[in-house]
Parts: C-alpha cells; sequence; structure tokens
C-alpha cells in the first residue's frame, strides 16, 4: 500500500509505524511526506489502534529532507516551494494532532526534519549510540516548518542551544535538551518502548485523546498563523544567495564560503 512506510498492527492495536527508505537513510522525499499525512488521517480515524510506535528501517531514524528534493526546491519557483513547504508543515502538525499516543522509537541517528518527526511524538525513547543535529545552517537554510513543534518540545531557552548551531549532540544529550524521555542500548530499546506504551492500554481510548487535545490547547502555539509564518520564513530563505551556496557547496562537496 505505501512505498516508503511500513505498516503494522498487533493484537493489542499497537500500530508500529516504520519509515522505509533505509538506503537513503530514511530521508524525507516528497511521496513520504505525502504517505505520512495520510496514514496519520487513517490511523487516527481508526478504532482498532490504540497507540502508534514511530520508528524507521536500517541505521538511521531520519536523515531529514531527501537530496533529491532538496535539489528540487532550489530549482523551483516561489509558489511550488510554498506548496511543499506546506505539504511539509501539513504532515508535521497532523502527527502532532494524531489523537493516539504517538511513541518515537528512534533506533539511529536523526538530523533536521527527522528532530522534527522527534518532536511530535508524545514520548521518545532513543538508543544511546545515534547522533543528531539541527543541521539547516549548515546548508544556508532554517529549521523553520519543524520551528513551533521544537519549541514545543524543548522550549525556547534550551532549543537556543542548538537551532541556530548545526552543532551535533549524542543521544545522553538528547535527554537533557528535552528530545527524549530516555536513551538505552540498542538491546533495551523494545523493552523500553514497550515499557511507554502498556500503560496507555489500560487507559480508555477516548480519555486519552481528550487529555493530549486539552494540552495542545494550552501548550504553545500551533496554529495556521504559526504554520504560515515557518512557510514564508522556509521559502524565502531558499531564496537567498547563502541556501544557493550552502546546497550548492553540499552536492559539490566542498565547504560553502562562509566555512572556509
Amino acid at each position: 500500500m505505501y512505498q516508503t512506510l511500513d505498516l503494522q498492527t498487533d493484537d493489542r492495536g499497537v500500530a508500529t509505524l516504520i519509515l522505509n527508505r533505509p538506503e537513503r537513510h530514511n530521508a524525507m522525499s516528497s511521496e513520504m511526506i505525502g504517505e505520512l499525512t495520510a496514514v496519520a488521517a487513517r490511523l487516527g480515524r481508526d478504532p482498532a489502534v490504540r497507540v502508534v510506535v514511530l520508528t524507521g528501517a536500517g541505521e538511521s531514524f531520519c536523515a531529514g529532507a531527501d537530496l533529491g528534493w532538496m535539489r528540487a526546491q532550489m530549482a523551483a519557483d516561489g509558489p511550488a516551494r510554498a506548496r511543499e513547504a506546506r505539504a511539509l508543515a501539513e504532515m508535521l502538525g497532523a502527527l502532532d494532532a494524531l489523537p493516539k499516543p504517538l511513541v518515537g522509537r528512534v533506533q539511529g541517528q536523526a538530523f533536521g526534519g527527522g528532530l522534527g518527526l522527534i518532536c511530535v511524538c508524545d514520548v521518545t525513547v532513543g538508543a544511546d549510540h545515534g547522533r543528531f543535529g539541527f543541521t539547516e545552517a549548515r546548508l544556508g537554510l532554517i529549521p523553520a516548518t519543524i520551528g513551533p513543534y521544537v519549541a514545543a518540545r524543548m522550549g525556547v531557552a534550551v532549543a537556543r542551544r542548538v537551532f541556530m548551531s548545526a552543532r551535533r549532540f549524542d543521544a545522553a544529550e538528547a535527554v537533557r535538551l528535552g528530545l527524549f524521555s530516555v536513551a538505552v542500548p540498542a538491546e533495551r530499546l523494545d523493552a523500553a518502548v514497550e515499557a511507554e506504551v502498556a500503560p496507555y492500554l489500560s487507559c480508555a481510548p477516548g480519555a486519552v485523546a481528550a487529555a493530549k487535545q486539552l494540552l495542545r490547547r494550552l501548550g504553545p502555539r500551533l496554529d495556521e498563523a504559526a504554520v504560515a509564518e515557518t512557510i514564508e520564513a522556509l521559502v524565502e530563505r531558499w531564496e537567498t544567495d547563502e541556501a544557493r551556496e550552502g546546497i550548492a557547496a553540499f552536492f559539490e562537496r566542498r565547504p560553502p564560503r562562509w566555512a572556509e
């Protein structure tokens, strides 16, 4: 059914949603973005699903944006860039608003938009060998569409430590930053995820959904105005000389001029 995802549901109603592009480190393409939006709607409507676990196939959780997708955005015009930015924002919003608990199972590294996926999870368990980073600024870009979810998850003061520097950090720091609830050795990852999943199965599904919705209303601004602001900011960034230089340098495997 899906080209970039795998979906498995057990007898308890625990759905495991797997990013399934291991040969591309589960980087997000236009196709994956669309499929994630669709599967979020499907899981949200399914009364048999009690909990959703989000993970990745292979050694990486999600490397961020697909390189082909990034190249296409640099070649596109403004309206096309805005459409792609909105599709990405709507995918994150659909997962964030999922009326089921969303548990992140981060089995490997995650960068850029992959951290955005972590931030829309209600709770995240990570393998302790992973490396992470908001790497957009190295390319002359900004982590715009994921920004509201990063700020909601980490808080602005904490996010400032890593949001603009593109500095890579380990799983222990991801715990301190609030991205992970806990980091464990890879062999204990499934047990740690199960410890987060099991309590939900003794709760009333409607109460869980209502409690999650209440927290979203009480928390930081995640409305259409915020989404529109991030889309505008990302499109503006794609049109800068810095973005053109950063993307070109990446594909040419050379340092950008500001790093020389």
